[in-house]
């Protein structure tokens, strides 16, 4: 009987807080958003911890570049269970070409979920340096193979990336970035101009391009709002970019996103035809949404209170290696106001977080 006691009463322990969430979310929308996003949040806590374990055991038997693969894997198998948020993938087969440089479009946090499902094996992502020392999720990252970005230095970032496309050759491997540089969430199915970071680093690399893309899941996914339900991945065939040179970049880029945005309204559950769709930033010369457009969603996106940040974002332009070298030698040669190098920044694609708004884990707009 002593035996029963002890055995029941730990599970009553455990039960009766899932009990109590799973009331308090059938009470009204925003209780269920808020423990769903609860719920996700924790999960990711507890993968970060997995993770760092992950890191060590895997680098010693020389399999660092399939911790991010693992881990993926294991958030979305506790994530999708837990929220019952299925994710069809169409054109997998694409996600096995190596090397080669991986993009995706970028709504929410939810995105970690959709990474999840499809990250490959042997593939990292690029990361701004401030999270290296972030607790847990910096470890594992570093573990990890990730590629680390001072987006304060344009001439240290670029040689980061440059170096990253020559491994990258080496060791057959996928880079994983988010070309939009910050949240585009709206009802209407659409995405901003791309950040040409990730096409610097596939033409210097000579590596073809695979665009990814995820189901608009406003419908599921939006403040106050945190359904179940099914989404649906496409994967497009990996678009090649030998021969092509920097001045091919920006018409490559728009093409990419026109692509893009064609299998975002194909996938996507179509709108209302009463709703109005929201403006897309015109594309400027260095391909940057404007400003004050920017600045809105940077103020949006902000959290009511701390939380977490993801690593993966827009990348600076890369020039060709002889601009390269000049660069970095007219930086050490001159100085410059802070006006004027937050403006040079700018033009090079090398904004800080709070121009681009980069967080990807938050409160959605």
């Amino acid at each position: 009987m002593s035996f029963l006691s002890g055995l029941v009463k730990p599970l009553a322990y455990v039960s009766l807080p899932v009990f109590a969430l799973h009331t308090l979310s059938k009470s009204s929308p925003v209780a269920r958003y808020y423990v769903r996003l609860a719920v996700y949040l924790s999960t990711l806590g507890v993968c970060s911890a997995w993770g760092v374990v992950c890191a060590v055991g895997m680098s010693i038997v020389g399999r660092k570049l399939d911790v991010f693969f693992v881990v993926a894997r294991t958030f979305y198998m506790l994530a999708s269970r837990a929220l019952d948020i299925r994710l069809v993938v169409e054109g997998g087969e694409h996600l096995e070409t190596k090397p080669a440089v991986l993009i995706g479009n970028h709504q929410s946090m939810l995105d970690i979920l959709y990474l999840g499902r499809i990250f490959p094996r042997s593939a990292a992502i690029v990361a701004k340096k401030e999270l290296q020392w972030t607790p847990l999720l910096g470890q594992f990252m570093s573990l990890s193979g990730v590629v680390w970005i001072d987006r304060g230095n344009s001439a240290n970032a670029v040689r980061s990336l440059m170096a990253a496309g020559e491994t990258m050759k080496a060791q057959r491997m996928a880079l994983w970035l988010f070309p939009e540089g910050t949240r585009s969430m709206r009802e209407h199915h659409d995405m901003l101009p791309l950040k040409k970071g990730a096409f610097h680093i596939a033409v210097e690399a000579g590596v073809p391009i695979v665009p990814v893309v995820c189901e608009n899941y406003w419908r599921l996914y939006r403040k106050n709002v945190f359904e179940s339900g099914t989404l649906k991945i496409r994967v497009l065939a990996p678009i090649p970019t030998e021969g092509l040179t920097v001045a091919d970049i920006p018409d490559l880029a728009a093409r990419v996103r026109d692509q893009m945005v064609a299998a975002l309204r194909e996938i996507s559950v179509p709108v209302a035809a009463d709703s109005k769709p929201s403006p897309i930033p015109s594309d400027t010369p260095n391909n940057e949404p404007p400003r004050d457009i920017v600045s809105a969603q940077a103020i949006s996106a902000l959290p009511a209170g701390p939380e977490p940040e993801q690593a993966v974002e827009s990348l600076p332009q890369i020039p060709s290696r002889s601009e390269s070298r000049a660069s970095t030698e007219a930086s050490e040669d001159t100085g410059s106001s802070p006006a004027l190098s937050r403006r040079s920044g700018s033009d090079n694609g090398t904004e800080t977080e709070e121009d681009d708004g980069m967080v990807l884990v938050g409160r959605p707009k």
